[in-house]
């Protein structure tokens, strides 16, 4: 087996949070169309902070912690609470499962690998929610056959979506202008061709370099396919009002120049990750949004 088989068979086989469980059948019999998956997908559920403004749906109390699920299993298994109709069959907005960009981009992901088709999750930053700004985000990754190369994916963006922020692009095929990962922003705000305050999240009121080396931690760690919450705070994530030593520097550079090119650096992004006990995603972490440790 080459390199690139043993990557491309690495990314293809669902495992942690993308394994289905009892609902893997279900995945099985999807389409093998990326379009289409996307739209079932975009069928299945609601962004929590956009909803009353974009759907008219004012998310219960009592469902406003579904953004929390980590895992695949775990998703469906209440998704199908809620309205237990086929994945295929489009939920009204208020039967949907409560989501962030995450969860979207698991979702996608998940249907991918079960059925075979290499993909990973990317965190990093969108220019397209606010002008003139990065934002933290989440997208797919998945490998096209025919193209012979990577391909990002924004699940999350559907009709609404694509109306209320003048989308201009394929969202099947977003171009890395206008999404970077997050070695990308690390390394252009490293350098001086990006500045730092303009990477973040705009709801929360969080940039900065801190931010951007956090998503780096976590891009590292979907990319070993542990596709933690964008909350998640664990070992080496640095604190908003925390100084960025020479040391710090010199950790986030070598993820950066393993994350940018993970294909070409595949075997020592895994070994690095594995081997730092601060990288590497613990048994437990901080929900930095619940303000609470949590079993992974």
């Amino acid at each position: 087996m080459t390199l690139q088989q043993q990557i491309l068979d690495f990314y293809s086989r669902p495992t942690g949070m993308t394994s289905a469980g009892e609902f893997a059948s279900m995945l099985n019999t999807l389409p093998n169309d990326v379009a289409a998956l996307v739209r079932i997908v975009q069928g299945l559920g609601v962004y929590d902070v956009v909803a009353p403004d974009f759907y008219d749906f004012n998310i219960p109390d009592e469902r406003k912690n579904e953004i929390h699920i980590r895992s695949i299993e775990k998703m469906l298994d209440r998704l199908f609470a809620i309205d237990d109709q086929l994945l295929t069959v489009a939920r009204p907005v208020e039967k949907r499962l409560v989501c962030r960009c995450r969860n979207f981009s698991l979702l996608l992901l998940s249907m991918l690998r079960a059925k075979g088709i290499p993909a990973r999750l990317r965190c990093g930053f969108a220019a397209y929610f606010k002008r003139g700004y990065f934002e933290d985000h989440w997208v797919c990754e998945y490998w096209n056959a025919a193209k012979k190369r990577w391909i990002l994916v924004d699940a999350q963006l559907d009709e609404v979506w694509q109306e209320n922020l003048m989308i201009d692009f394929d969202i099947l095929d977003v171009p890395r202008s206008s999404f970077l990962v997050a070695g990308d922003a690390w390394a252009e705000c490293r350098t001086g061709e990006a500045d730092p305050s303009k990477f973040g999240i705009a709801f929360a009121d969080l940039y900065g370099l801190w931010f951007v080396a956090g998503n780096l931690v976590r891009d590292v760690a979907a990319l070993n396919k542990m596709e933690m919450l964008p909350w998640d705070i664990w070992g080496v994530q640095l604190q908003p009002d925390e100084p960025i030593n020479d040391e710090h520097l010199e950790f986030f550079d070598k993820l950066t120049a393993f994350s940018c090119n993970p294909d070409v650096s595949f075997d020592e992004l895994h070994k690095f990750y594995e081997e730092n006990d601060d990288l590497r995603v613990p048994t437990t972490v901080f929900n930095s949004l619940l303000n609470r440790v949590e079993m992974v």
